[in-house]
């Protein structure tokens, strides 16, 4: 009987990649997705694409962070942007308060009740924006929390980007079809990314070192992928 997992789905490169590497490995993949009151829907979208895509079922969870997470992505403030050298210096204001914690909790819950052990997320500690939600650390504590919290128990939590760059991501996803065409990283969620948040840096400048150009479109780019692109 083939094994089944959980994945959560958020949109962007890194779930999409995570999605198609379960995939690929032979799990039974049920995605998780969250409307939680998050700046723009336009991450949904993309989520309903690349699961369309992978072949595996979708499900958006609503939860309402907005009344109670303090975060330029819950509406609270401007988007950060930061020079691509100074990302991690400070937390910025992007970071939503116990996100990660919710997501995987209710992703548990999911898990549970459908027979899988295995939950899969996108999260990475080399190429981000400083969220302590996203460090080795915090996953290794919370598998135990749910093992123990929990009538299952045996709860594994994969986080295979987890000590990847940027750009070995990308030569990943493209190494095993992830949709990355697909998928939208952009905090400001309008139909073209903004080319300007951490996200978006963070990402070309992946695409950038991979030597791939990324298939997305942005309203402008920052300097050093101009740059690149004009001596390619």
């Amino acid at each position: 009987m083939t094994d089944k997992c959980v994945c959560l789905l958020s949109g962007g490169m890194d779930s999409a990649t995570v999605a198609t590497l379960a995939s690929k490995e032979g799990y039974e993949c049920y995605a998780l997705s969250f409307d939680y009151g998050q700046r723009h829907k336009k991450e949904l979208k993309s989520a309903s694409e690349i699961a369309q895509r992978l072949n595996i079922q979708h499900k958006i969870v609503m939860i309402n962070l907005e009344d109670i997470a303090y975060s330029a992505l819950t509406g609270h403030g401007e988007v950060d942007k930061r020079n691509i050298d100074s990302i991690r210096s400070e937390i910025p204001n992007t970071y939503v308060p116990s996100r990660n914690i919710m997501f995987l909790s209710i992703a548990a819950s999911y898990a549970e009740s459908i027979g899988a052990r295995e939950i899969f997320i996108g999260a990475n500690a080399i190429d981000y924006s400083g969220y302590p939600d996203c460090r080795p650390e915090f996953y290794n504590k919370f598998e135990i929390a749910l093992n123990t919290g929990t009538k299952a128990g045996n709860f594994r939590i994969r986080v295979p980007l987890q000590y990847l760059s940027k750009r070995d991501i990308v030569k990943l996803a493209t190494k095993i079809g992830a949709p990355l065409e697909l998928t939208t990283s952009c905090y400001e969620g309008s139909d073209l990314a903004c080319g300007h948040c951490d996200s978006c840096q963070l990402r070309l400048r992946g695409f950038m070192e991979a030597g791939i150009k990324d298939p997305i479109r942005y309203n402008s780019y920052p300097d050093f992928y101009k740059k690149w692109l004009e001596n390619i």
